[in-house]
Formats: C-alpha cells, structure tokens, sequence
C-alpha cells in the first residue's frame, strides 16, 4: 500500500504542475468571457480596448513566473522600437514564453504577435484569449500584416517538434524551416534570436519513441504529455537583434535588386534568405551555450534559485 501510494504522488507530482497550467488557461478564457459579456465589448481582440484585460492576464502570469521560477528577462534593450521577428527555443512546455509576453507588457505596454501551430487553433473554448493575447497563424500574409502594422512577431522555428523531441541537449529542430527569414526579408526587418535558460530542466517530454515520432508526423497532433512542473531557475535572454544588412538601406536594396535579371534576382533572395537563417539558427545556438549547462541538469537549475551572484 505505502509503495503503491508513493508511487501514486510521484505520479500526479509529474503531471499535476503542467495540468494546472492548462486549468489556469481555461480559467483565463473564461474571465475574458465574462469581461466581455459585462462591457458589452465587441471590439477587435487586438485593440487598445482590451488593454486592462491584457494588464490582468499579464499581472496574474508575472505573480506566477516570479514565484514558482524565480523569472528573469533579460536584454530587452535588444528589442527593436518598431517591428522585428524575434526567433525563440520552444521548451516542452512554453509556459517561459508566457511569461516573457506578460513582463513585455507590464514594463513596456508592448503587444507581442505569437505565431503558432495550426492545433492551437483547434483547441476547443480558447478563442477569445487567442485573439486577445496576439496568437496568430504562421501565413506569410499574417506576419507580414502585423509586421505591417509595427507589432513584434515571435515563431519558433521548431514549433510542436522541438518541443516534442529535443531534450536536455537543446539541440534546435529547425529542419530546412526558413519561412521566418522570408518574412524578415519582404517586410525588411530584423530578427532577434532569445532562449530561456533551464526550461527542458522545469518540463521534460519523455524519451523520444518510433512510435511517438511517427504519430506526430502523420497527424501533427502533440499525444505526447509532458511531465515536471519543478521551480527551477528560468532566465529569458534576449539577444542582439541580426538587421538584413546594416550597411545598407531599404530603398537601396531594391534598387540594388532591379538592376538583376529575374532570374538573378530570384537566386539572390534564395542566398539572402539561407543565410539570414543560418545567422539566427547561430545566434540562437551562441545564447544556448552561454547560459546553459548542456546536458540540462535538474539539481543544478534548482540550486540556481539561490544563487544570488547570477542577479
């Protein structure tokens, strides 16, 4: 009896600190509910009328970033005033992006447009909070929109898999993925590289399986649960933002360009936009090996919460 309730708690220990976050969400949505419904709001999720609701969420995700993992965000002088692309790791849970987004708005009342995978928008009952908190589908039309409009635009390039299958190595899974350095491109913006220190360390997926691997590629639906939830040290640093070329404008890039044959000009973008990729894919990786301990290790991401030097 005893070793089978032990076993019983380490279970929903695991499992319990992420089944809460999701709990949290829904609760989240459904405030928004009765926030809209009591305003009589019927303006669009993204403008200005939804500001204290935002101010809210994000005050409620702070509170909880800075108590269970002691959250720190680092590095936002490195955010562009006006548009940008920031490119992030995606943990086993992005629960450190949550944070970043609420800290971004509490010390800057700055919206930051989250592109996101086409599950998300499946899930049942989160609608509202979707559209208030800037989740959007990963189109080259959306991103360029916003980008358009002067918001910030965060991908993963990783997405659900590197979220899936990578592990305490945080080796990236960006595949041949260079949609992002397209974008950066056409709305000629820069691309912000940013990592959360110990994030595989507070939630981890389980080892990877054939049979799990080949069932998220034939469906593209994340069965894998994620288990941990443990109040390790979580630090967000924002790299040096990676400009097109910083020694050449707008309007002389397109002009440089018009004088290429059409097929010329076609290869040059193709080459513009490998190693646009190639240097994020870099500055990304540089942020890993700075501040991460590889492999992850647990008892040290704990150890980390009170160490006072690292503040």
């Amino acid at each position: 009896v005893i070793i089978t309730s032990l076993t019983i708690s380490a279970i929903l220990v695991f499992f319990i600190v992420p089944l809460t976050i999701v709990f949290f969400i829904y609760l989240t949505n459904i405030l928004l509910l009765i926030y809209q419904r009591n305003s009589e709001l019927k303006a669009d999720p993204l403008s200005n009328v939804w500001d204290s609701a935002r101010k809210t969420i994000a005050r409620f995700w702070d509170i909880y970033a800075r108590v269970w993992h002691g959250y720190e965000l680092h590095g936002v002088e490195n955010l562009s005033e006006g548009p940008g692309i920031l490119v992030y790791y995606h943990g086993a849970i992005p629960i450190d992006y949550l944070y970043f987004l609420s800290r971004l708005f509490l010390w800057k009342k700055r919206l930051c447009l989250s592109v996101a995978d086409h599950f998300v928008f499946r899930l049942p009952g989160l609608k509202l909070l979707l559209g208030v908190t800037g989740v959007i589908p990963g189109t080259r039309e959306e991103c360029l929109n916003a980008l358009k409009n002067g918001y910030l635009v965060s991908i993963s390039p990783g997405g659900v898999r590197e979220a899936l299958f990578s592990d305490e190595s945080y080796q990236l899974m960006w595949g041949n993925r260079k949609g992002f350095a397209e974008v950066a491109l056409d709305a000629k913006v820069p691309i912000i590289p940013m990592y959360t220190q110990n994030v595989r360390e507070g939630y981890r997926m389980f080892k990877e399986r054939r049979c799990f691997r080949k069932l998220y590629e034939s469906t593209r639906l994340p069965f894998t649960p994620p288990y941990g939830g443990l109040p390790v040290k979580f630090r967000t640093y924002i790299g040096k933002p990676i400009p097109y070329d910083p020694n050449i404008t707008a309007e002389e890039l397109v002009e440089k360009v018009s004088y290429l044959s059409l097929q010329n000009r076609t290869i040059y973008f193709a080459l513009c936009k490998f190693l646009f990729s190639f240097q994020t894919k870099t500055a990304v990786q540089a942020l890993i090996h700075k501040h991460q301990t590889i492999p992850g290790n647990i008892w040290k991401a704990l150890l980390e919460r009170f160490d006072k030097r690292r503040k």
